[in-house]
């Protein structure tokens, strides 16, 4: 495992320069029924859900769920709020599962920029409203092999 130089600090990036990824974010799985999916993690794994809302935007009834002590990465469970829904399609072709990995940015704009400045393909021209009002971008799985990234810039 390589060190940090002495000089770096805590709160430095050293891994991802210009993008400045902060930390994981959170790990976004697509559910069929959001309710089962609740009562699932809640009675198997003791999570607790700490955010729930309705994006009707993006077409998906969402929750976060925190694991622990809750002061690390969430876990969000996704499922479709309509059946045109990127969920909804992610669910047709894919089933239930793990559907992204998502980092936290100081500045989803500038995230954004940088990565589309090493030839990545971003979902949106501009940051769309993400969960608890937080904005977002998308990087292309074919761009990252095959995950979907997630940018999220906290609100």
């Amino acid at each position: 495992m390589t060190q940090p130089p002495p000089s770096a600090t805590a709160s430095e990036n050293l891994t991802f320069g210009e993008v400045s990824l902060l930390r994981v974010d959170h790990v976004g799985i697509a559910v069929p029924d959001l309710d089962a999916a609740l009562r699932f993690y809640a009675d198997t794994f003791g999570l607790r859900c700490v955010h729930e809302e309705t994006n009707e935007e993006q077409g998906v009834r969402e929750a976060m769920l925190a694991v622990g002590d809750g002061s690390g990465p969430r876990i969000q469970l996704l499922a479709p709020a309509r059946p045109d829904s990127a969920i909804a399609k992610f669910l047709d072709r894919s089933g239930p599962g793990l559907q992204q990995l998502a980092y936290t940015v100081a500045d989803v704009e500038a995230a954004s920029a940088a990565l589309r400045a090493k030839g990545l393909r971003l979902l949106y021209d501009t940051p769309r409203r993400g969960t608890a009002g937080s904005r977002i971008n998308f990087v292309h799985p074919k761009d990252a092999g095959g995950v979907l990234v997630e940018l999220v810039e906290p609100a």
